[in-house]
């Protein structure tokens, strides 16, 4: 972490300020936050040209470098578009809708001549899984 870490406010000489926002999820623990944060666009003393990421008031590290999960310290941490934890959280908050259980399902007569009897008490043999694949001869 920089040495300017845990300023608090915007640093003068800013050449812009760009807001983005990212979705993060823990793929040990599986905790999700959202965050923001304004890019900070600045020229060194040399002219060379850096960014600072501050979120909350305070300068912290790209979250693109290595984010790291608060609630189990894991570096294993999916980065996404801003909104998906929120929506992910609303999903599993509203109340599913679950289609009644199907009734008994009856098995229809069969064309090919075998009836229902005879189907319980076939006895399923590869060769009769492969004819459809089966070449036919010319």
């Amino acid at each position: 972490m920089s040495e300017i870490a845990g300023q608090t406010g915007l640093r003068a000489g800013a050449s812009a300020v760009v807001n983005e926002s990212y979705s993060f999820a823990c793929m040990r623990c599986g905790h999700g936050w959202e965050q923001s944060y304004e890019i900070e666009h600045h020229k060194d003393a040399a002219g060379h040209e850096f960014v600072l990421y501050v979120a909350d008031g305070k300068v912290v590290p790209s979250p693109l470098s290595k984010p790291e999960c608060h609630h189990c310290d894991s570096h294993v941490v999916r980065i996404m578009r801003p909104g998906r934890v929120a929506s992910a959280r609303d999903a599993a908050h509203r109340p599913s809708r679950v289609p009644p259980p199907a009734g008994p399902v009856e098995v229809p007569a069969a064309a090919d001549g075998i009836d229902g009897e005879e189907r319980e008490h076939h006895h399923w043999h590869l060769s009769d899984l492969l004819h459809p694949f089966q070449r036919k001869a010319s």
